[in-house]
C-alpha cells in the first residue's frame, strides 16, 4: 500500500469525474490513490476506457449516488455538463475545473439550475500534451486552485470544493469568478498568445538558425504546444479581459520598436533600458521559486551528453540530502555537454557546490 494510500481522504463517499482528459484524469488519479471511489465518464467511450484502465477510477454505475461531481470538459461545453449532472444527481455538489468562469456562471444563471449546489473551481495545472495518458496523480501537487465564491453559497459547499483541492495537494484559493477571469487573462491567457506569436516567427526559420535554439526560445515557446482547439474556446470566453492587456502589450511593444529604429538618437538606449529592467520588476514579483526570487541560489551543473548522467545527478542530489527547489535543463542538439541549472537554499550552496565537485561533477562559474 502507498504512502498515499495511508492517508485519509477529506472527500468522502462517491466522486463522480464528468471527462477524462487531462484534468478529468489527474483528478481521479489522485483521488484513487487515496482510496476514494472515483467514477470516470467521458462522451468518448474510448477516453473514458482508456482513463479506467490507467486508474482514475471505475465506470458508471446505475446505482451510483456521488456526493461532489467534478466536471471536466471544454469550456463551451461547461454550462451545458454542469446542468445536467445537477439535474442528474439532486444531492450532488458540482464543480467544473474550467479555466474562464464568468462565461459559464452567466449561462447557468439563465438557465433553470439549481446553482446552490454549484461551486465553480480552477486548478491553475497543466501540461502542453492533453488526454488521459499525459494525465499525472501529483498534477496539482503546490499549484493554485481557485475556488469561486458568490453571495448566498452555502459554506459547505465551497469547502467541500477546498477539501477536494487539499486532497489532491493544490493550495486553494477564494476569489469571485470576475477577479479570477482577469487574474488568469493575465498571468495565463495573455501568456500563451505571447508565446504562441513568438513560435510563429520559428515556422519560416532558416535550419541554422533553429540549431542555435537555446533556452530562451524554448522557454518563452514552450506552452505554444497547446491545444488550438481548446485555446480558442478560453480564449473566446474571456475575450474582452484578455484584448486590453494584449493592447498594453502591442503599445511597450510599439515603444521598443520605435526605440530600435531610432537606436542612435538621445533617448533610446535609456528607452531599451527602462523596459528590460521593466521586466526585472515584473519577475521579482513573481511569488515562490519559479520568479526570480532571493530565497534561493543557483548551482549551474555541466553534465555529459550521454544516457543515464541526468539520473544519475538527481540520484546523488538525493544522496546528500540536497534538496532541489527549481531545476531549469539546456542542451543544444549536437553539443556533447548538457547545462543544468539548480536552484537551492542560499544556506545549502557551498554545501551543493563542494559536494558535487567531491563526486567528479562539473560546476560552472
Amino acid at each position: 500500500m502507498t504512502e498515499a494510500r495511508l492517508r485519509e481522504s477529506r472527500v468522502a463517499g462517491t466522486v463522480r469525474v464528468v471527462g477524462s482528459g487531462l484534468l478529468g484524469a489527474s483528478v481521479g488519479l489522485g483521488l484513487a490513490a487515496r482510496g476514494v471511489d472515483v467514477v470516470v465518464t467521458d462522451a468518448s467511450r474510448t477516453a473514458a476506457r482508456l482513463a479506467v484502465e490507467y486508474g482514475a477510477g471505475r465506470p458508471p454505475a446505475p446505482d451510483d449516488a456521488p456526493g461532489l461531481i467534478v466536471v471536466a470538459v471544454p469550456p463551451d461545453a461547461i454550462a451545458e455538463v454542469v446542468a445536467a449532472e445537477l439535474e442528474a444527481f439532486p444531492e450532488a455538489t458540482v464543480t467544473d475545473v474550467a479555466s474562464v468562469k464568468s462565461a459559464p456562471l452567466a449561462e447557468l444563471e439563465a438557465s433553470a439550475a439549481d446553482l446552490s449546489r454549484y461551486v465553480g473551481s480552477h486548478p491553475l495545472a497543466g501540461r502542453e500534451r492533453g488526454g488521459p495518458i499525459s494525465a499525472r496523480a501529483d498534477l496539482f501537487l503546490g499549484r493554485p486552485w481557485v475556488v469561486c465564491t458568490r453571495p448566498g453559497l452555502a459554506r459547505g459547499r465551497v469547502s467541500l470544493i477546498e477539501q477536494l483541492a487539499l486532497d489532491l495537494g493544490a493550495i486553494p484559493v477564494e476569489m469571485d469568478a470576475v477577479t479570477h477571469d482577469e487574474s488568469v487573462a493575465l498571468v495565463s491567457h495573455t501568456p500563451q498568445l505571447v508565446s504562441t506569436l513568438m513560435a510563429r516567427r520559428l515556422g519560416a526559420a532558416a535550419d541554422a538558425a533553429l540549431g542555435l535554439a537555446g533556452g530562451g526560445v524554448r522557454d518563452v515557446t514552450r506552452v505554444a504546444s497547446s491545444d488550438p482547439a481548446l485555446w480558442v474556446q478560453i480564449l473566446a470566453a474571456n475575450a474582452s479581459v484578455v484584448a486590453p492587456i494584449l493592447r498594453a502589450y502591442r503599445d511597450d511593444l510599439g515603444d521598443v520598436i520605435d526605440a530600435l529604429e531610432r537606436i542612435d538618437e538621445s533617448g533610446s538606449r535609456r528607452a531599451l533600458a527602462e523596459t528590460l529592467a521593466g521586466g526585472n520588476a515584473g519577475v521579482a514579483r513573481l511569488p515562490g521559486k519559479h520568479g526570480q526570487d532571493k530565497r534561493f541560489a543557483s548551482v549551474v551543473v555541466l553534465i555529459d551528453d550521454t544516457p543515464g548522467q541526468l539520473g544519475r545527478l538527481f540520484t546523488e542530489l538525493g544522496e546528500l540530502g540536497i534538496n532541489i527547489e527549481d531545476m531549469r535543463m539546456e542542451h543544444s542538439p549536437g553539443a556533447q555537454i548538457g547545462i543544468v541549472e539548480l536552484a537551492v537554499l542560499p544556506e545549502a550552496l557551498t554545501r551543493t557546490v563542494d559536494d558535487l565537485a567531491e563526486r567528479g561533477w562539473r560546476i560552472a562559474g
